[in-house]
């Protein structure tokens, strides 16, 4: 097995030279991976049955299951993500700016890759191929360092993306795999000066508290996700309702599922009810006022209310205006999205505006807050920090700028 730096090095060279790729070549490698995602979807499965039945065996919740599983149609919009990949425009050596100073200087702004991008990352296979897509596109080498749980879905489709990469001429090592999944090579990943770029963490609390505390390189933190679901006075609460079961239990073990109902009270006597009825199946727990009108719902905790569940349980609130409605969101947020269903335009508007996170969604689930969905083709990571990305991070947020300034021969006095 090659060390952890000589890993890094070759992706140090290969970042080298995609930076200089034209984009042609970048998408002939993205079509041919996604071919040899679809010709080796056998071998890859098998991999994946391998892992999934040693997370079994180690007693893994069903959550950690669901992420690390892949299926036929998974692999299928794994190909598809990176053919999407490959139709959007190349942001590198994109002019952002430019003008001319009195002294005849050109000055242009342009997008240039950021170099090495490590993804430091749990469970979820298809990040593999997401992160290796986006990376390419963008003129970066992908650093990758998965789980032991998915260390042979991972082997599998490394294995078939740096195959394809390398039929279409470019650097095999574009896309590079670390299959030390310890606990020290996890820190040591963290710390590569020279080497890594931008580090990037897909995972939970634990992850992000250790990128925290040993990371030495520039990272951007892909964040938990409390995501709330504020019913206004004057909403449709048929619409409500359907937001509300998508965002709940469409998928619960994910980020950008709801995890918190926050109710009007003027409309609570009608809406919970019917929430409670719909979300059968989902544990419940909330205020004294909630659980007035809904006797099912178990009382909840402090720690309830800013609590990323990852599973089918909902923290429930009753509030008296608006105003409390946002000063709860503002208290409990992690940043991520929250959402207001209302038919009130200042409302929206208001909610929009002072509600602080990365994606404010009006009268839509927040289950959309997703590169694919917002049209990057997929995502690396779903920012919750403000610097230098927010939000799903697509190409352009892979991608920094450097000035280049043109004259003919003048000097500065």
């Amino acid at each position: 097995m090659s060390s952890l730096l000589e890993l890094g090095q070759r992706a140090k060279r290969a970042s080298l030279a995609l930076a200089l790729v034209p984009t042609d070549a970048k998408d002939a490698a993205l079509f041919a991976g996604a071919d040899l995602l679809g010709q080796r979807a056998d071998d890859i499965l098998q991999a994946n049955a391998d892992d999934i039945s040693q997370a079994q065996a180690a007693g893994s919740p069903g959550t950690i299951i669901d992420r690390l599983k892949l299926s036929p149609q998974r692999i299928a919009g794994m190909a598809a993500g990176l053919r999407q990949v490959a139709a959007l425009a190349d942001p590198v050596g994109e002019v952002v700016d430019g003008w001319v100073r009195p002294n005849g200087l050109r000055i242009e702004k342009v997008r240039v890759p950021l170099g090495v991008v490590a993804i430091i990352y749990e469970n979820r296979p298809n990040v593999t191929s997401d992160a290796a897509g986006l990376c390419l596109k963008s003129g970066n080498a992908a650093f990758l360092r998965g789980s032991s749980a998915a260390l042979g879905s991972n082997r599998a489709i490394a294995a078939a993306l740096r195959e394809g990469i390398a039929k279409a001429g470019l650097p095999e090592d574009s896309v590079v795999l670390v299959e030390d999944t310890s606990y020290e090579s996890a820190r040591a990943f963290m710390r590569m000066r020279g080497v890594v770029d931008c580090l990037i963490p897909r995972g939970g609390p634990s992850l992000i508290a250790a990128v925290l505390e040993n990371a030495t390189v520039p990272y951007v933190i892909d964040g938990d996700g409390n995501c709330h679901l504020y019913v206004d006075a004057s909403a449709d609460l048929e619409m409500a309702l359907a937001l509300l079961v998508n965002g709940k239990t469409q998928r619960p073990s994910v980020c950008n599922a709801t995890e918190s109902l926050v109710v009007h009270r003027d409309v609570a006597n009608d809406f919970l009810p019917k929430a409670v009825e719909a979300l059968m199946g989902v544990r419940l727990v909330g205020d004294e006022p909630a659980r007035a009108i809904a006797p099912s719902i178990e009382a909840a905790t402090e720690e309830d209310w800013a609590k990323e569940y990852l599973d089918l349980v909902l923290s429930v609130r009753v509030v008296d205006d608006l105003d409390q409605a946002i000063a709860h969101v503002q208290t409990y947020s992690s940043g991520h999205t929250e959402a207001i269903v209302t038919r009130d335009l200042v409302a929206a508007q208001r909610f929009a505006r002072e509600v602080d996170a990365a994606a404010v969604m009006v009268n839509a689930s927040t289950r959309f807050t997703d590169g694919e969905q917002f049209g990057f083709g997929a995502e690396i990571g779903i920012s919750t920090q403000k610097l230098h990305a927010r939000g799903p991070m697509g190409l352009r947020e892979l991608t920094t700028t450097k000035y280049v300034v043109t004259g003919n021969g003048q000097v500065r006095y």
